[in-house]
């Protein structure tokens, strides 16, 4: 045999062992790796998910069955025996001749009415301060920190601080507003009773809520490109034009996601009218989440209270979901 013939042959062989290369060694362990990798992912879920469960599930359900039997002060500590009365405490909430039903309406109404001033003001001192500050211009630094500190500070040391200044005669509020501007003569109005009680309301939860307008509309406008602008600036567009046609669309999916977020956070507001007010809110500026402490803790209707929290529950989802569906995909589509 020649040597081009083992050549050949040896080459063939080389080939064939690289096409088809022995194992170094048995690999038992694969498939146990393999396994562990497949439930690692669950390990790492299943604490929040625990948390979750304890923390959130848990007392939602609770809640769901307890609108569903009548438990008062007087089976309080026998809670797990109290009678099952169906819907009946749906049919007492909803009743509109009943003064619960009348209460529950209004309070309703009311609350919609304070969700839509007081997002509708957050967006628009968030978005003008989000515009303002996205140019360069010495001391911007220091006007972001500034215009933060209400969102930085605990809401409850900023909801006293709004108490005081409004529940005084001679408080700041009256001292700017009477004093130094004179716009009710010698009128020094009491701004947590009556009617006023819904403005100051107003005030004190756009103060703290606007700050998070600001920081998520200013980061949305990081992702427009100065380009854009100083091409329309060319072609001659105004500052609105600008506006309107540019920064509008370009955050239109971080603006849908921020009204959502922040109707649904005032909707549920309990801390600002339970520190400004008390246990017990003024007539005119009770909310939905006031009314249902109230009945719960204040009447001792468990079951009442539990019903409401339902509705409520079930309102804010259906809300949810047809919002989801008709504005974030649309503004999905944008980015």
């Amino acid at each position: 045999m020649s040597h081009s013939a083992l050549d050949s042959g040896k080459a063939a062989a080389g080939s064939t062992t690289a096409a088809h290369p022995e194992p170094d060694g048995p690999t038992p362990s694969t498939p146990i790796r393999k396994r562990r990798r497949s439930f690692l992912p669950y390990g790492l879920i299943a604490p929040a998910a625990i948390l979750e469960l304890l923390i959130h599930i848990g007392p939602m359900l609770l809640g769901v069955w307890i609108a569903f039997i009548s438990l008062t002060q007087l089976n309080l500590t026998n809670w797990l025996n109290a009678p099952f009365v169906g819907l009946q405490n749906f049919i007492n909430g909803l009743n509109p001749e009943s003064t619960i039903g009348q209460a529950f309406f209004s309070t309703v109404g009311r609350t919609l009415l304070y969700t839509i001033l007081v997002v509708g003001f957050s967006w628009v001192l968030g978005m003008a301060g989000a515009v303002f500050l996205s140019s360069n211009f010495k001391g911007r630094a220091l006007l972001r920190t500034f215009f933060l500190v209400p969102y930085a500070l605990p809401a409850y040391v900023g909801t006293i601080a709004w108490a005081f200044m409004f529940n005084q005669r001679d408080g700041a509020v009256n001292q700017i507003l009477v004093d130094t501007l004179h716009l009710f003569g010698d009128h020094r109005p009491f701004w947590l009773l009556g009617e006023n009680s819904f403005g100051a309301m107003v005030v004190v939860n756009v103060w703290q809520l606007w700050p998070f307008a600001f920081l998520m509309l200013m980061a949305a406008l990081q992702n427009v490109p100065n380009d854009v602008y100083e091409a329309a600036a060319i072609d001659g567009a105004t500052l609105w034009q600008q506006f309107r046609t540019i920064t509008l669309p370009m955050v239109r999916p971080a603006n849908g996601v921020l009204l959502m977020v922040m109707s649904l956070w005032t909707f549920n507001q309990f801390n600002i009218p339970f520190v400004l007010f008390g246990a017990t809110s003024p007539k005119e500026a009770t909310l939905i989440s006031p009314l249902i402490y109230q009945n719960s803790f204040g009447s001792w209707n468990f079951g009442l209270g539990g019903a409401m929290s339902v509705l409520l529950l079930i309102a804010l989802f259906i809300a949810s979901v047809f919002y989801i569906r008709m504005v974030l995909p649309k503004g999905a589509d944008n980015d």
